[in-house]
């Protein structure tokens, strides 16, 4: 009998020798550290752009958290990052993922990641906000992300057991019962536009996250959410999808994505100032510009919407420093016409990490059987509801390569066999531009209405247009985007209080009764979204019909 997808494919059963052992999909740092730590078991990354390109990793200033210093303790770092995560951390998980920092600190120097370090020689640590002591590990101040890439795919590039399929968007997951069988992808460019089947005994999902959902976002524009719609669309069980981060200090100059002023400059003490130069943070919050991420971006939107402006002022604590210190920053700022040294920044929060996503164990199984899931577009519970500064490259790199020693262990022998040659001969649908209107009109949606401050009203007109585009499009990326859009608007309306990156003006406090983590399939999704939807108000081209 074929087996059936979870969208409308139907795949003839492929012969073993035709299946690969292992399809990866996504090219940012938890793919490719899984399909590193994979070798010499033959592996196929499947990634929309060409690997670390549309990764948002790529991006990451910050730098990784990780206990390497005199003094510090996995200890410390999992009691840091469970005080962050507002009472949904998973204890164990974050005892764990702490624990296992300083070995990937060593695998990522192995694979020639140049970390900065000290006039000792010993690995350079700094501070960021709700971190109790200097434990980010940095490349050249801000540049961590893109230094680590460079590395992983450098070396990625040289290993012969890794077959890497770039210009492919996976579409859908080929599920027979709750086993995943494969993937569907379509071309994207210089080809037939058909999808094609990748046959695999097993499928790691390391799509990233969903920031570009939003307008105003740091994330590129492959981060719209597709592996997690694509998951849930399959029957995958999804996690604390209400939970998105964002990152108080986006540098507001009308970019899409906005570059980022990283949080190392307020550890460096920049200050957070209004249009009259004044400070905001200390009457806020008692470790002012160091607060908690979600309490941040909360004063400095207020601030914009109020009028009163929101600066980043590091001219005494960066200065004359800033072009080597954090060049990133600099040269963002320098080519929007703003010279950091002697001009406050202004900035704007943004859609910067989500905190939920596909649920997974501590080794990174999903619900479905078969399926895996790494990176920012799984929810192992290490985050919570709040993500502490520099835990997501930790958490990317921890959990790859525990699902790579999983699927080591469950398949000790690999297939050494011919990958299998892939055909465009699946079925033809149309395509949509990346910036098509339905895109378009959904991040307007997202930041307007599930944006830093929600209610019920802002989440029930969120997805009555989302339930709307739905209608008007039959692209399958596009509508496991839309997907990845209602699962949020759904979650944060079951949410009915406000605890760290999800925050209800209906429910402003938090309640000690919903500490729990939240948990949802798409059946559960399509039922309550009538339900909701019934009770928005009507848009004025509605109104009177």
């Amino acid at each position: 009998m074929p087996h059936r997808s979870a969208s409308p494919y139907v795949v003839t059963p492929q012969s073993e020798a035709g299946i690969d052992d292992v399809v990866l999909v996504g090219g940012g740092l938890a793919g490719l550290f899984c399909a590193l730590e994979l070798a010499p078991r033959p592996v196929t990354v499947l990634a929309a752009a060409p690997i670390g390109e549309g990764a948002s990793s790529t991006w990451a200033q910050g730098g990784i958290a990780a206990a390497v210093a005199e003094g510090d303790t996995p200890e410390h770092h999992a009691a840091d990052t469970i005080a962050a995560g507002a009472g949904l951390v998973e204890k164990k998980i974050a005892e764990m993922m702490a624990r296992e920092a300083p070995a990937r600190i060593e695998d990522l120097l192995r694979y020639g990641v140049p970390f900065d370090r000290d006039l000792e020689g010993r690995l350079a640590v700094g501070q960021e906000a709700a971190h109790s002591t200097r434990r980010i590990v940095h490349v050249s101040g801000d540049q961590a992300g893109a230094a680590i890439m460079a590395a992983l795919i450098a070396t990625v590039r040289k290993t012969p057991s890794i077959r890497v399929l770039e210009g492919y968007a996976a579409e859908a997951l080929v599920t027979a019962g709750k086993h995943v069988t494969g993937i569907v992808a379509r071309p994207l460019r210089g080809r037939a536009r058909r999808t094609v089947m990748l046959p695999a005994r097993t499928v790691v999902i390391a799509t990233g996250g969903l920031g570009h959902l939003y307008s105003v976002t740091t994330n590129p524009h492959e981060a719209r959410g597709a592996g997690l719609g694509m998951a849930a669309a399959a029957g995958a069980v999804v996690a604390d999808c209400e939970f998105v981060q964002f990152h108080p200090t986006a540098i507001a100059v009308g970019r899409d994505p906005a570059p980022l002023a990283t949080e190392a400059l307020r550890g460096e003490g920049a200050v957070l100032i209004d249009a009259k130069g004044e400070r905001f943070m200390p009457v806020i919050h008692p470790d002012a510009e160091l607060a908690p991420r979600d309490v941040v971006a909360r004063a400095v939107h207020a601030q914009n919407v109020a009028g009163h402006g929101a600066f980043l002022d590091c001219r005494k604590a960066v200065g004359d420093r800033f072009p080597t210190r954090f060049p990133t920053v600099f040269e963002a700022c320098m080519s929007a016409g703003i010279d950091p040294r002697t001009n406050p920044i202004p900035v704007a929060p943004a859609a910067h990490y989500h905190m939920g996503g596909i649920l997974t164990d501590a080794n990174g199984r999903t619900s479905l059987d078969g399926l895996w899931a790494a990176g920012e577009v799984a929810s192992t519970g290490a985050h919570g509801a709040n993500r502490l500064a520099s835990n997501s490259l930790l958490e990317a790199v921890v959990f790859a390569g525990r699902i790579a020693e999983d699927i080591k262990g469950l398949m000790p022998v690999p297939q050494l066999v011919p990958w299998a040659e892939i055909a465009d001969d699946g079925e033809v649908i149309p395509e949509e531009a990346p910036d098509s209107a339905i895109e378009q009109e959904l991040r307007r949606t997202m930041t307007a209405h599930v944006g830093v401050v929600r209610s019920a009203e802002s989440l029930s007109t969120a997805l009555a247009t989302i339930q709307r585009l739905e209608g008007r499009t039959r692209n399958a990326s596009l509508r496991n985007t839309l997907t990845a859009a209602k699962l949020v608007a759904v979650s944060a309306f079951k949410r009915t209080e406000s605890r760290g990156g999800h925050y209800r003006s209906d429910f402003p406090l938090t309640d000690p009764e919903l500490a729990r983590r939240s948990f949802v399939t798409m059946r559960d999704v399509e039922t309550l979204v009538p339900e909701i939807v019934a009770g928005a108000p009507k848009r004025p081209a509605e109104a009177g019909r």
